[in-house]
């Protein structure tokens, strides 16, 4: 056997069982994964100020309810779109959301009424829910991956309401 044949079969023997262990392992991470969206069912969001999480939206029946700039309560039925709901559960998972603790809350001693959010995605197995609190203490990176999320899901109702109105 010559040298480079010696090196060839080094190099095979070494580098085409990791690669096919790499599959095999990242491939059951995928297929294994906690939070599927062919599993999703449907998306919670509250927000309102201090404990009062008037402001409402439940992604499954499309119920909107909402307080306007003249404090009236305004219903209205807004859905999201196939899209919208990928988009959001991708958004979720770069942003950690899986890795969140459920209660992001501030210090509340004080009576202060700062924005307070609920958010839930839930799945068929599972259902993952945060609460979390504007003036929430915590690592700086939690709270603007929450902040950030919370934006996107507002954004995309607010998209999905004006193209309902179109």
């Amino acid at each position: 056997m010559s040298d480079r044949s010696k090196r060839i079969f080094l190099g095979l023997s070494i580098v085409v069982p990791f690669l096919v262990y790499c599959m095999y392992y990242y491939g059951m991470m995928v297929k294994n994964a906690p939070y599927k969206f062919a599993e999703f069912e449907s998306l919670t969001f509250k927000y309102g100020p201090g404990d009062s999480l008037v402001n409402q939206y439940n992604s499954k029946t499309g119920e909107f309810q909402y307080l306007n700039d003249r404090d009236s309560l305004v219903r209205t039925n807004v859905k999201l779109n196939k899209d919208d709901l990928l988009y959001l559960h991708r958004k979720a998972a770069d942003l950690g959301f899986w890795n969140f603790p459920e209660s992001m809350e501030g210090n509340r001693e004080d009576g202060s009424v700062d924005p307070r959010y609920y958010l839930e995605f839930k799945y068929q197995q599972k259902t993952k829910h945060i609460d979390f609190d504007v003036d929430y203490n915590g690592k700086p990176q939690l709270k603007d991956a929450a902040r950030r999320l919370i934006q996107e899901v507002n954004d995309r109702i607010a998209e999905a309401q004006s193209r309902a109105k179109k």
